[in-house]
């Protein structure tokens, strides 16, 4: 497979196709960043669909100083926030879940076992929402996408050491909001 460099030239060059294997290569997981982000699968979709038209357009303003998901998701975040303003009322992400039927299916264990499981996910989900937006997509750029601090500041705009210090607040409100429903597991 090629690599995004040569894809980008060919792109710029008029080969649809090689601009097609990027949309590909980064569409699905695009669309779950964004999906946790904002807690919306419309939303999610739309801004993943926006972010590469605008790619696009935009190609050959691409200065490959960063990778190219990172620009990418640059932009589809800039989407997805905006869209995000734009929309009211909020659906909450038990509703997106329940809407989307997203779930990952644990095939073993007690049929206890996977509602606890599921309960579980439900309240992670609900507790992530309450994360204020700043906080919660840096938390979840770092534990669900696994980006490194310096992609995560790249993608953001931020200095590293506020991305630690926002990371840290952001799990700390998390903690805090999940506090009640874990505690019963230590005792």
């Amino acid at each position: 497979m090629k690599d995004d460099a040569q894809l980008i030239d060919e792109a710029l060059n008029g080969d649809s196709s090689a601009f097609g294997q990027l949309v590909t290569k980064y569409q699905d997981r695009l669309y779950n960043t964004l999906a946790h982000l904002v807690g919306s699968t419309d939303l999610a979709y739309d801004a993943v669909q926006d972010a590469f038209v605008q790619a696009l357009v935009k190609l050959e303003t691409f200065e490959r100083s960063s990778s190219f998901y990172t620009w990418l998701y640059r932009i589809a975040f800039n989407q997805a926030i905006s869209r995000r303003r734009r929309e009211k009322p909020l659906v909450s992400v038990e509703q997106v879940q329940e809407a989307s039927g997203h779930e990952p299916v644990d095939r073993c264990g007690p049929p206890e076992s996977k509602l606890e499981q599921q309960e579980r996910a439900a309240q992670v989900r609900a507790a992530l929402a309450k994360v204020s937006d700043e906080h919660r997509a840096i938390l979840i750029l770092r534990e669900v996408d696994d980006c490194p601090y310096e992609q995560i500041a790249e993608i953001l705009d931020l200095p590293i050491g506020t991305i630690r210090s926002r990371l840290h607040r952001a799990r700390l409100q998390l903690r805090d909001q999940l506090k009640g429903v874990f505690q019963e597991d230590v005792t």
